[in-house]
């Protein structure tokens, strides 16, 4: 079996990336074999562990469409925190090398924090240097909520939500007004 790498692959599915004739001109074969159907089961069973928690935990998610490896996740901010009471919508998108590499998460809901920036992109180690193919989309969402109400100000993607986050009514009043303005982020 032919795994290739996701460079340049564009849009196509894992599936596609390993059938199309003209991906496999822009895509190098990868040193490592990929067997996607066992990131897919992987996949499934991660769904069905989301799915059997029933939301209890306050995150939720589940494949958009048909695709396995494009999911949208739900995390509701933590009881006693500037997030309580709040919904957030996320992105994450699944690498054929999962769990190997971890998946990109975005907000997609506007949201004021130190570690998040005006694009929805996260700064969370499990998500970059730290990640453990141990971890699952559970955890990645817990990691989440958890980040909500415990920044990490000494690595912060917005300077101004770090700085203003010493000041907890004000902080407040501005992650209410970022969430209910509605809007979504940029692409």
């Amino acid at each position: 079996m032919e795994v290739r790498n996701e460079v340049g692959a564009g849009n196509l599915s894992p599936e596609d990336q390993q059938s199309s004739p003209a991906s496999s001109k822009q895509l190098k074969t990868s040193p490592v074999a990929v067997d996607t159907n066992s990131v897919t089961q992987r996949l499934q069973k991660e769904l069905m562990a989301l799915m059997m928690s029933g939301g209890d935990l306050g995150v939720s998610a589940f494949p958009e469409g048909e695709n396995i490896f494009t999911w949208v996740g739900t995390i509701e901010g933590g009881k006693g925190t500037m997030y309580d009471g709040l919904s957030y919508k996320l992105s994450l998108r699944f690498p054929i090398d999962y769990p190997f590499k971890p998946p990109q998460v975005k907000f997609e809901t506007m949201c004021f924090h130190p570690n998040v920036d005006q694009y929805g992109n996260i700064c969370l180690d499990i998500l970059q240097d730290k990640w453990s193919s141990a971890y699952d989309c559970r955890t990645i969402l817990l990691s989440i909520q958890s980040l909500l109400g415990e920044p990490n100000n000494e690595s912060p993607l917005n300077s101004s939500a770090a700085a203003l986050w010493k000041i907890p009514e004000d902080y407040r009043k501005m992650v209410r007004k970022y969430h209910m303005s509605g809007e979504a982020f940029e692409s």
